[in-house]
């Protein structure tokens, strides 16, 4: 039995170590590495072995454990301090929840198999469903809760308080009724532990629950911050649009005035008073050249857009470029417009200013039947895209909206953004 006991807590050991390896590699999206499960299964056994010699049990040696999890978390794995808490208290929480339905169900059944061979071979059985069940659950809460890089972290606290809560709740049930995977309880405790054993489903339930209600709450507060976000955007629009119009009516009244200007220019030019002449003749030119877009696509607003953004990254020293001619009519909303471009350029802009050597903007669109893609190509550095922002999430609502897509394409030190919108 020594000697079964032996093997029964290493066999316990590995499967957990491997388990809740792969259970915070798969939650927070990292890959794991053959050493991390090896050094974590190292620190099991040293925490085993201390335990062992020290008769140690109880909370002591599971909150070390958390803490080895932890650290191999946040340092091996390199998440932030706030997911590699939760990760390691998940991990160790749902283990025993699921090491106490195994135990409510062996600790009325096996006391009947006490001195019984067939007892070893079901202890080995019943660490396998041990196994299963914490897969099945490990896999139940990747689902509901995956993290990546732009979760909000600041609400995770939301979801840790309440987890403490059904871990410590777990504790005291596994402390209190049970002492060993075999325990060997009288066959009229078969009640109480029937009881046990749905008092911890409720728990894995009210998990799963709280997991779910966290999940649509992360939900609601991204859905906000975006909300919040287009809002601004649009208010920006509206100041394109707004000087779009405002420079219309200032051409419109130049033209309107272009006749007068020409009477007078010519009866300076027949008077003879040619310095005079060509001093209001600049002027006009002046005149003009104020009115004039640097980029002309066939929309005031765009043309106001482009000229703003296309200066600003002139002035950095980045070499921009834009040809393109929507067409009319477009069909597509000037402020939707608005977004595409101003979160277009905003975004290859800063990729430029990121990149070493020499740095380029070109954007140009071209009319495909009743399609019309808009390309916004840029140089950039050598590292992988981020995760799509807020500024590329709008580009792609937009495109939505008009039946479009979104494609972005990076190669070598170049990036594209290929937007398609139905002009129908």
């Amino acid at each position: 039995m020594e000697y079964f006991s032996l093997f029964l807590d290493g066999f316990n050991l590995a499967g957990q170590g491997v388990l809740h390896i792969a259970f915070v590699g798969r939650l927070t999206g990292k890959k794991r590495r053959p050493w991390h499960f090896a050094a974590y299964f190292l620190s099991l056994c040293a925490i085993e072995l201390i335990s062992r010699r020290l008769s140690l049990s109880g909370v002591l040696p599971l909150g070390w454990g958390v803490l080895a999890l932890y650290g191999m978390t946040r340092f091996g794995l390199g998440n932030g301090r706030p997911v590699s808490w939760l990760a390691a208290v998940l991990a160790f929480y749902i283990s025993q929840l699921s090491f106490g339905v195994i135990n409510s169900v062996q600790a009325a059944a096996f006391p009947r198999l006490i001195g019984s061979p067939l007892l070893y071979p079901l202890l080995v059985a019943a660490q396998l469903v041990f196994f299963a069940l914490c897969a099945c659950c490990f896999a139940a809460v990747c689902r509901l809760l995956r993290w990546t890089e732009d979760s909000p972290a600041r609400y995770i606290g939301l979801l840790l308080l309440p987890t403490l809560f059904f871990f410590a709740a777990q504790l005291y049930i596994l402390h209190t009724a049970y002492r060993s995977i075999a325990a060997s309880l009288p066959p009229g405790e078969a009640g109480r532990h029937g009881g046990l054993l749905i008092l911890q489903a409720m728990g894995l339930a009210a998990l799963l629950c709280s997991l779910y209600a966290f999940r649509q709450l992360c939900r609601g507060f991204q859905a906000q911050a975006q909300l919040q976000s287009l809002t601004q955007a649009a208010r920006a629009q509206r100041v394109y649009i707004a000087e779009a119009r405002a420079r219309y009516e200032r051409t419109r009244a130049f033209r309107h005035d272009v006749k007068n200007h020409l009477s007078v220019l010519a009866g300076l030019l027949d008077g003879g008073r040619l310095d005079e002449g060509r001093a209001y003749l600049k002027k006009l030119e002046s005149v003009s050249d104020s009115l004039s877009f640097p980029c002309r696509t066939g929309n005031p607003v765009v043309d106001i857009l482009l000229g703003e953004k296309l200066g600003l990254a002139a002035a950095g020293g980045i070499s921009a470029q834009a040809s393109l001619l929507l067409p009319q009519p477009c069909g597509i909303d000037d402020l939707d417009l608005c977004v595409i471009f101003a979160n277009a350029l905003d975004n290859a802009i800063s990729a430029c200013r990121s990149g070493q050597g020499p740095q380029s903007i070109r954007v140009f669109g071209r009319r495909q039947g009743d399609f019309y893609m808009l390309t916004f190509e840029n140089t950039c550095d050598h590292t992988p895209l981020p995760p799509a922002g807020t500024g590329l999430s709008n580009i792609r609502s937009v495109a939505e909206k008009y039946h479009g897509a979104v494609l972005t394409e990076k190669a070598d030190r170049r990036f594209s953004l290929n937007v398609l919108l139905n002009i129908s």
